[in-house]
């Protein structure tokens, strides 16, 4: 599996896991789709075990768990995390995705970014 975790991101998914209110040992669990013109939309949430189908990722001690489509969609990515005044999230720069047509005044030759909003978060 080729997917490379930005510092940033790192301590972000530590933080999700550590406030998850699961045992020390939970892990971050990821599920990324294919979505429109961003490139992938994504879910995650600190889990105390991966769920049937995932494969466990060790980032540096952080237990990534990751169901079979996300690895598909996540090889060659690198996650990142940015927080700026417009925008928080996790990141997703794929290098090598296509462009999806739409109308833009950005060059097609630009990686691919999806940014997922903390205030996406919802706890279950």
């Amino acid at each position: 599996m080729n997917i490379t975790i930005t510092p940033k991101a790192e301590k972000f998914m530590r933080r999700i896991v550590r406030f998850g209110g699961g045992p020390a040992d939970s892990g971050f669990r990821l599920t990324v789709t294919a979505g429109g013109c961003s490139g992938l939309a994504s879910e995650f949430s600190a889990e105390a075990m991966p769920k049937d189908g995932d494969a466990t990722f060790d980032w540096n001690g952080l237990k990534v768990f990751l169901p079979a489509e996300s690895r598909l969609l996540l090889d060659g990515v690198t996650i990142d995390f940015i927080d700026t005044a417009l925008e928080s999230g996790l990141s997703f720069i794929n290098p090598n995705a296509a462009s999806c047509g739409c109308s833009s005044a950005e060059s097609s030759s630009k990686p691919t970014q999806t940014t997922i909003s903390i205030a996406d978060i919802k706890r279950a």
